[in-house]
């Protein structure tokens, strides 16, 4: 790395990793550059809820200087969860917290998290617009980054942020995401306490699992429902299903025919959907992936270790690489491949745990005899399991 002159540090990827990143370097003056594809803060919908762990997102955010703030957005209703069958059999309903951070993982949308993050970096620590096509590796040592928009920059230490299909990742490793078997058909229900009260009042305030037969129709609750019927299928279900999916009529049609034995009560939510409807195939890279120490660049987040969804830990490993990075960072000043190696060290062991159980999370909620497997597992860690 030079000495002459400061490091130049880019960060590929304006998610929660990469402005996790960014934000604790910045507290310990060291300046990055974050790159992102959007072209404003606001240009896409960011999804709805997480519920950050005290030992990773949470730990970020006191390392980031803002657990204070973070805790002002959460939602302790929203910690509820409901646990049921197609039937709408009801076998968990666990309350919402009483806002005492008891339960370990308070909830946040992660709009607002991203936007608190965004909120506190200097400006022009951001570049919007601006989509990495490749990156490569100069005679020097350096990386030169070439973006979509035309614009070349170049950086001594490159950070992959950048996601499940990451740019940034072929420089490091030829592993790429593979499907996981489930395909995930996403809506929303806004203003649903207004709207449609027996739906608002069905999915609660806080998560929803309603799981029978290989499917899934849940999400998290509130005064906008953010939900998912979501099917262990085949890869090119989407595609071979036979249905225009920018035909809002005709999706919802062919939904409630996948759902056809489930109770009104649940397909409901797709009658009564908003019209943004979005079908999309959920991906993972293999648990225990990890590359050879190459000199002056990582991966953090999805980029490194993306993982299904069933086990809420993908956000928050992702928060939790980026705080470790940065620390790793600071500790070793100008040994910069020192601090790499501390990093991925320690992050490619607890990547695999978690992405084995987000693996094993998937194959509780899609089984045969679901919901069986969740109710079982919930028992165990002493959720309180009626039937109603």
């Amino acid at each position: 790395m030079p000495s002459s002159s400061p490091l130049s540090i880019a960060v590929v990827g304006g998610g929660l990793s990469g402005l996790v990143l960014a934000r604790i370097l910045q507290q310990h003056d060291i300046a990055s550059t974050v790159y992102e594809l959007d072209a404003t803060a606001d240009a896409r919908r960011q999804g709805g809820l997480l519920d950050l762990h005290v030992e990773s997102g949470q730990l970020a955010l006191r390392e980031a200087g803002l657990y204070e703030q973070f805790c002002r957005l959460t939602r302790p209703q929203a910690e509820a969860m409901r646990l049921m069958d197609k039937a709408g059999t009801v076998f968990i309903d666990r309350a919402p917290g009483d806002g005492s951070g008891e339960s370990g993982r308070p909830e946040i949308d992660r709009t607002e998290l991203r936007a608190l993050l965004l909120d506190s970096l200097h400006p022009g620590r951001v570049v919007w617009d601006h989509k990495l096509s490749r990156a490569r590796r100069l005679d020097d040592g350096r990386f030169e980054l070439a973006f979509a928009n035309g614009v070349r920059r170049t950086a001594d230490l490159l950070i992959g942020a950048d996601g499940a299909w990451s740019r940034v990742r072929p420089l490091l490793s030829s592993a790429s995401p593979e499907y996981v078997g489930i395909s995930c058909v996403e809506f929303r229900v806004t203003d649903a306490p207004t709207m449609v009260p027996a739906s608002a009042a069905l999915v609660g305030s806080g998560s929803l699992f309603a799981l029978s037969d290989n499917k899934n129709l849940g999400g998290h609750g509130g005064r906008d429902l953010h939900l998912g019927a979501m099917l262990r299928t085949a890869e090119d279900w989407i595609e071979t299903r036979g249905v225009d999916w920018s035909d809002v009529a005709a999706v919802r049609t062919a939904l409630l025919a996948e759902f056809a034995d489930w109770t009104p009560a649940l397909t409901d939510l797709i009658r009564h959907c908003d019209d943004e409807i979005t079908a999309r195939r959920i991906y993972a890279l293999p648990a225990g992936h990890s590359w050879p120490r190459i000199p002056g660049v990582t991966l953090v987040g999805d980029a490194a270790h993306l993982m299904s969804p069933f086990a809420g830990e993908g956000a928050n490993a992702a928060m939790l690489d980026a705080c470790e990075l940065a620390l790793a960072l600071i500790e070793h000043g100008d040994d910069v491949e020192g601090a790499l190696h501390q990093y991925e060290t320690a992050m490619f062991p607890r990547a695999a745990v978690a992405a084995r159980k987000s693996a094993r999370g998937l194959d509780l909620c899609f089984a045969d005899d679901s919901p069986r497997g969740m109710v079982e597992f919930f028992g165990k860690k002493g959720v309180p399991v009626t039937s109603h």
